[in-house]
């Protein structure tokens, strides 16, 4: 699996792992843990969560499944943007820190803009890794306008992470670029789709059948073939991580990108941020 590399010479695996909705059925919890270590003995060391998944039950899930095992994880979580002010973000991220029982946080996002000027935003966060609290920041759901009103904070943003799959695919046409140019890795957030509509494609039915694999593993070997973006589908059982895990190791021909890109044609201009 190759890796991406964040501007601080860290590298973490170009494919990782995703935890939205996990924490919100208890007696899934057990199927969820195995999931999430079945993911790290695989070398999707990269687990992706939020305050916001389960109202922290998402974190907790996590917390147990990387137990005895933290020094292996790059471990990303995120703060509302209700929670995003000078006061609000220590006590947000004490409150994840406190849930996933570590005492860092390797990438801390801001989930999404909110009303908090994003100055008063990155005062906070650069103030928590000063004292050891975050290694680095970065944003959620920023477009290139929300990017460049970082002004000079946007050196320090370590990732933007973003919706990015072949039916959400406007990125390319500028935002993408914007962060590859600046060596700022994009995280590609529901990569295979939401609703199950995605995985229906005869394109990527046809690809899979090409290539001897599933729809959802084309979806994110498609992802994975952008420079600089990290892929983070979820997996709630030990076949699904299996799958996603294999799915590094497909290579995708012109003629499969050609296939998708007729299906889901290229952005020819800009379009907005898609969001979930």
């Amino acid at each position: 699996m190759h890796t991406i590399r964040f501007s601080d010479g860290t590298t973490v695996p170009a494919l990782g792992q995703g935890t939205w909705k996990m924490g919100e059925d208890p007696a899934a919890r057990p199927a969820e843990v195995a999931a999430l270590r079945a993911g790290l003995d695989l070398g999707l060391t990269l687990i992706d969560t939020a305050e916001m998944y389960a109202d922290g039950g998402s974190e907790e899930v996590v917390a147990e499944a990387i137990a005895g095992r933290r020094d292996e994880v790059f471990l990303v979580t995120k703060v509302y943007p209700q929670n995003a002010t000078r006061q609000g973000v220590p006590a947000a991220c004490e409150r994840s820190l406190r849930r996933l029982q570590t005492g860092v946080i390797d990438l801390y996002l801001l989930h999404w803009r909110g009303s908090t000027p994003l100055a008063e935003t990155v005062v906070a966060f650069e103030k928590l890794r000063v004292e050891g609290k975050i290694r680095r920041w970065g944003v959620s759901n920023f477009d290139v306008d929300d990017l460049e009103q970082l002004d000079g904070a946007a050196a320090h943003c370590a990732a933007n992470q973003v919706l990015y799959n072949p039916e959400h695919r406007g990125i390319e046409y500028d935002l993408l670029p914007w962060c590859q140019k600046r060596r700022m890795p994009v995280m590609a957030y529901s990569p295979v789709g939401q609703g199950g509509r995605l995985l229906q494609s005869p394109a990527l039915a046809e690809v899979a059948a090409r290539r001897g694999c599933t729809p959802a593993q084309v979806a994110i070997a498609w992802a994975l073939r952008q420079p600089g973006t990290i892929v983070i589908p979820k997996a709630s059982d030990l076949e699904h991580v299996r799958a996603n895990a294999a799915a590094a190791e497909i290579g995708l021909t012109p003629d499969d990108l050609a296939a998708i890109d007729r299906a889901y044609a290229p952005p020819s201009r800009k379009q907005p941020l898609g969001l979930l």
